[in-house]
């Protein structure tokens, strides 16, 4: 029997962003900067992996402040309410890897407590050892959402060219993951308090 493996996400060289078409500049992008996942594959078997991932919503930052504040305001995020952005794969809502190494996989996205089910496309760049021995495989996520369909609604509607910003939202995740071992040893690890080396491990 092929045990389960869990994953780590090393936020240090991990990252998701956004990008959206503006009309009074060409695009908005932006990143969410703190996140953190549960990720359990069979063995190595990526294709089996099992995820859930929640974002702060209040880590989004654009580089603009006045932006940034509007963003978590209640007429977007409403982070006051509603602090996380959370995604749960679907284990039945997977295709195996199609052209260019990418592989579909479906699953639950909840924004603003409102969750509808999305795809993503993965595209896996391999697994490799780092300087201190530790197991790592990286990974490119993309997707593209409507954003109304999670109650994010604001807009201007000007007179002569339409509504400022756009509906649909591009989101891009370049993601860095730490084998951390098999499931049954993690937990007996968590359990009596045996902590992972931080410092190793975000190297």
């Amino acid at each position: 029997m092929t045990n389960e493996i869990k994953w780590a996400i090393n936020q240090v060289n991990s990252d998701i962003t956004f990008d959206v078409r503006h009309l009074i500049v060409p695009h908005v992008s932006g990143a969410f900067k703190t996140f953190d996942a549960n990720i359990y594959t069979t063995g190595k078997d990526f294709a089996t992996a099992e995820i859930e991932l929640w974002i702060d919503a209040a880590s989004i930052t654009t580089g603009e402040t006045k932006l940034d504040e509007h963003l978590r305001s209640s007429e977007f995020f409403d982070v006051a309410n509603y602090q996380q952005i959370k995604f749960v794969s679907n284990p039945a809502g997977r295709t195996e890897e199609g052209e260019n190494g990418i592989q579909e996989i479906w699953g639950e996205l909840t924004i603003k407590g409102i969750t509808e089910y999305i795809k993503l496309d993965v595209a896996f760049g391999g697994c490799y050892m780092d300087t201190y021995g530790k197991e790592k495989a990286d990974f490119k996520v993309t997707t593209k959402i409507d954003r109304r369909n999670w109650g994010l609604n604001w807009n201007i509607n000007t007179e002569t060219a339409g509504f400022i910003v756009s509906d649909y939202v591009n989101i891009s995740c370049d993601v860095e993951l730490m084998n951390l071992g098999e499931r049954a040893l993690v937990m007996e690890f968590e359990s009596v308090g045996i902590q992972h080396n931080s410092k190793a491990d975000h190297m």
